[in-house]
C-alpha cells in the first residue's frame, strides 16, 4: 500500500505513541536521538501496513 493519507494517519500514531517507545529505551540503558529512531518508525509504519491490509482482507472475506 502507498497511500499517502493512510501513511500520515500512521506516523501520527506512531508518533503518540514514540514516548512510551523512547521512556522504555532510556529504561534499558539504550540512547538514540531522532535519527537512529527513523529507521525502527519506518519498520513500525510497515507493519501497521500490513496489519491494515490483512484487516481489510478479513474485513472483505467475511462480508462475502
Amino acid at each position: 500500500m502507498n497511500n499517502p493519507e493512510m501513511n500520515m494517519k500512521f506516523m501520527q500514531i506512531a508518533m503518540k505513541h514514540l514516548p512510551e517507545g523512547k521512556k522504555f529505551l532510556d529504561e534499558k540503558g539504550i540512547e538514540l536521538n531522532m535519527e537512529d529512531l527513523q529507521p525502527m518508525l519506518e519498520l513500525l509504519l510497515n507493519v501497521m501496513s500490513e496489519a491494515y491490509e490483512l484487516g481489510k482482507d478479513h474485513a472483505s472475506d467475511e462480508s462475502n
